[in-house]
């Protein structure tokens, strides 16, 4: 799958990804609220026999506007793109968000990105979509573009959970940061995925008998500190179950950054500078500190044991799921 990111020399889009059904929108997470209108777009574009496109923006508006308060992206951009390719996406389109497209009049955004660059054939996006400057542009708005410039516009209702409670990513980052990564994984559609470069540590884990893949995750990433049974993943898509750390590691390292450590089930190797991803899927227990390094490789042989017995009996919760964590 292709992704294209939008530029000042306005490069023209491939004429084989013209005239297709365009879902717009941030996306991050590519929630079960998200999936709905995801697969909208995909339908439509199978029925009618043209390629589905997503057309989303880099980075996150409000990292733009907030600078000194970034968003916790649920999905950083290369991880989004890979979970749309594996829904069926033709490309991706990544336009950049900065403060000069802030401005953009909302019949400039339709007349030079829908129309000029993409030739949107038809649009599928959420009901409560807005656009341009001052956010002029709502569903009314783009609906009656689509009458004049002739595309097609769908708009697709909130998706609800079994509670009836609206699915949205701010739901999720809570769930995350209490340490409910199954409660998360219930929205998302798939088990909470973070990806890094493997970085080296003071290997006192191997030391210990507990090798770990250290990764330092962004600092606004606010998942609740301690053990976790995971799934990862190596750049070259082999799998293994493991158990993961996260936090300021109490009993050896109070004073630290905060670091995702995953003791990578019967694996041997060098994985230091590959690029990987964790799959949550438990949190077993909060970060403790213990009276010296005995009781903590007691406690690490415990959390070996439990991760492995609830690993053996996970199954893909869906699609997505199947393609990241399996």
């Amino acid at each position: 799958m292709a992704v294209f990111h939008r530029n000042e020399t306005r490069e023209p889009l491939p004429e084989h990804l013209r005239g297709g059904v365009i879902a717009i929108g941030n996306f991050d997470g590519v929630h079960r609220g998200h999936q709905s209108v995801l697969q909208r777009a995909l339908d439509i574009a199978a029925a009618r026999g043209v390629p589905a496109l997503v057309l989303t923006f880099e980075p996150h508006p409000r990292t733009v506007f907030q600078p000194d308060h970034p968003v916790f992206r649920l999905t950083p951009a290369p991880l989004k793109a890979r979970i749309l390719e594996g829904m069926g996406f033709a490309a991706v389109i990544e336009y950049p968000f900065n403060r000069q497209f802030s401005q953009m009049s909302a019949g400039d955004f339709v007349r030079q990105v829908l129309m000029e660059w993409l030739h949107a054939g038809h649009i599928v996006t959420g009901f409560d979509f807005h656009f341009g400057k001052g956010r002029e542009g709502g569903p009314a708005f783009l609906m009656a573009a689509g009458d004049e410039n002739g595309f097609g516009v769908t708009l697709v209702d909130a998706y609800r959970d079994e509670n009836a409670e609206v699915i949205s990513s701010s739901r999720i980052r809570a769930l995350l940061a209490e340490g409910a990564v199954t409660e998360a994984a219930g929205l998302l559609g798939y088990h909470y995925t973070v990806e890094a470069e493997v970085i080296g540590g003071k290997q006192l884990g191997r030391t210990l008998g507990f090798p770990t893949a250290n990764m330092q995750l962004p600092p606004e990433v606010p998942l609740r500190n301690g053990i976790y049974a995971v799934r990862f993943r190596r750049g070259d898509g082999a799998l293994f179950d493991g158990v993961a750390s996260f936090g300021r590691r109490p009993t050896v390292d109070s004073n630290g950054v905060p670091l995702l450590e995953t003791f990578v089930f019967d694996f041997s190797g060098d994985l230091y500078g590959e690029t990987c991803t964790v799959s949550f899927f438990e949190h077993l227990r909060d970060e403790l500190k213990f009276d010296g390094l005995e009781a903590l490789v007691v406690q690490m042989k415990r959390d070996e044991e439990e991760a492995r017995a609830l690993l053996a009996g996970v199954r893909p919760i869906g699609a997505i799921d199947a393609k990241i964590a399996f």
